[in-house]
């Protein structure tokens, strides 16, 4: 090894997340080389934050890969897209077989995957990992899911399972799968983080406009359902965000504008959804919502024409009725997991990916941003049936939701006469109860459909034969096409 291969490994974007991570790398013994597009920044970093750390820095991407031990390890945390495609085309220039390149950015599953193909090719390993937990997590423990070429994992395992957050002991850090596995598990874990964080607000909104309570009360009960089965970092920051008071003494959560931004990876789950067919209906609301709240200008005006429930102030008790939306948000927060492993496990089909369901609710149990108690019993839950099709299927889940069901219809039945939305809730509900139906409506769908376009119809006693019925008298036998579901 010369003089200047001394770094365990490279990092590419000195953002805050990737500043955190260096630092966080540097705090568990292993010395990082430091890159930025703009160098100012390295040098910045180097004599203020990282100032007596194990960092070092370099000014090129050249520099950056001549200070790496060999393999040559470097992470990207730059924006995904073309950034990433860039500093690719870059470090191939210098990087030798057997090196390995990592994505630590929220990329579309699919590019990483064509990464890993266009890679492999060049003899070059490739990893695209999940990194999540926001600035704290990346700089004392985040949940990484990498996913790609394996055999990079053993030459990045011991520096991503130190750095990582731990639960129970366990390093929430593991293998995910080949190709664009890990891009594909964090986006499912984003996708959830939209949900949980809708039917936060959901909560809210109905404790804010049914029961008129105040900030400070509504943390009050936050903080108490944190001690419970909803015990999590979301609900955690939201009682103190309740409880924030501006420099004039406002609670400054109630000044800020109700309309809420994306940055597309809950987008991304709802498309994956719809493109494997997989109903996953909460995280859609929950994209739908903030694509509903963007329209502030529209709603303003809508609220002075459009007729409202006439006002009635709540009648019934307030602890109850409290009591019931935590309830529901539980009851909701079950299905919304459960359609997202059911995506992952679709994916898993699509793919040929192998996942380790309990290995990857292990992997959020501890600093993610969806991190809660709740996931341990997702991790049991496949423990005891690795091949459970749905989480409603499991009998802790199932008699969760059995008890909370009764104020769960509550809930949404009093939202409905308040006129308070909650898209989530409800879709939530619509969901539980049509995947217990044992008989849904969608034979007269398939009716319609040949009857306007010849599609074709199964019958209950002939599955998987095809017929197409003459509905009017004056249509052919011919159908347009093979039944499509």
């Amino acid at each position: 090894m010369s003089a200047e291969q001394v770094a365990d490994i490279g990092l590419i974007g000195l953002a805050v997340m990737g500043q955190n991570l260096i630092l966080n790398m540097a705090d568990h013994g292993f010395v990082v080389c430091a890159f930025n597009r703009t160098t100012s920044k390295v040098d910045d970093f180097l004599h203020n934050e990282a100032k007596g750390k194990s960092v070092v820095g370099a000014h090129s991407v050249r520099e950056l890969v001549a200070k790496l031990k060999k393999p040559r390890r470097v992470m990207m945390l730059v924006q995904a897209g073309k950034a990433v495609d860039q500093f690719i085309d870059q470090l191939v220039e210098f990087l030798e077989a057997g090196d390995i390149i990592i994505d630590g950015g929220n990329s579309e599953h699919g590019d990483t995957t064509r990464r890993c193909t266009t890679l492999r090719e060049k003899g070059i390993l490739y990893v695209g990992s999940g990194v999540s937990g926001g600035e704290e997590g990346a700089r004392y423990g985040p949940s990484l899911m990498p996913g790609g070429h394996i055999e990079a994992w053993p030459h990045i395992k011991p520096i991503f399972q130190s750095i990582s957050a731990k639960s129970d002991g366990e390093p929430c850090c593991d293998w995910v799968g080949e190709g664009g596995a890990g891009h594909f598990v964090k986006m499912v874990h984003n996708g959830i983080e939209y949900g949980d964080m809708q039917l936060i607000a959901e909560a809210y909104h109905l404790m804010k406009s049914v029961l008129g309570m105040t900030p400070p009360e509504m943390a009050d009960v936050f903080d108490e359902w944190n001690k419970g089965e909803l015990d999590s970092f979301l609900i955690e920051i939201t009682a103190n965000i309740l409880r924030f008071q501006d420099d004039k003494g406002d609670y400054l959560v109630e000044k800020i504008r109700d309309s809420a931004g994306q940055k597309g990876t809950g987008k991304w789950t709802a498309i994956a959804a719809l493109d494997y067919g997989v109903p996953v209906t909460l995280i859609g609301e929950a994209v739908f919502a903030r694509c509903l709240s963007s329209l502030q200008a529209e709603r303003i005006e809508a609220s002075k024409v459009l007729p409202a429930p006439a006002f009635k102030a709540y009648s019934g008790e307030r602890a109850s009725f409290i009591e019931a939306i935590r309830k529901a948000l539980y009851a909701s927060k079950i299905v919304s997991y459960a359609q997202g492993f059911m995506l992952l496990r679709e994916a898993a089909k699509q793919y040929d990916w192998t996942l380790n369901y309990g290995g990857i609710a292990l992997m959020w149990r501890g600093g993610c941003i969806i991190r809660s108690v709740f996931l341990g019993n997702i991790k049991l839950a496949f423990e005891r049936n690795p091949d459970l099709k749905s989480l409603l299927m499991d009998d802790f889940f199932r008699q969760a939701v059995g008890t909370c069901q009764e104020s769960w219809r509550d809930v949404i039945a009093t939202a409905a006469q308040y006129g308070v939305p909650v898209p989530a809730f409800s879709t939530a509900l619509s969901f539980y109860d049509a995947y217990r139906c044992q008989r849904l409506p969608a034979n007269l769908i398939q009716a319609q459909r040949d009857y306007f376009g010849a599609h074709t119809y199964e019958l209950l006693d002939q599955p998987g034969v095809f017929h197409h019925a003459n509905w009017t008298g004056h249509g052919g036998r011919t159908s347009a096409s093979t039944y499509q579901a």
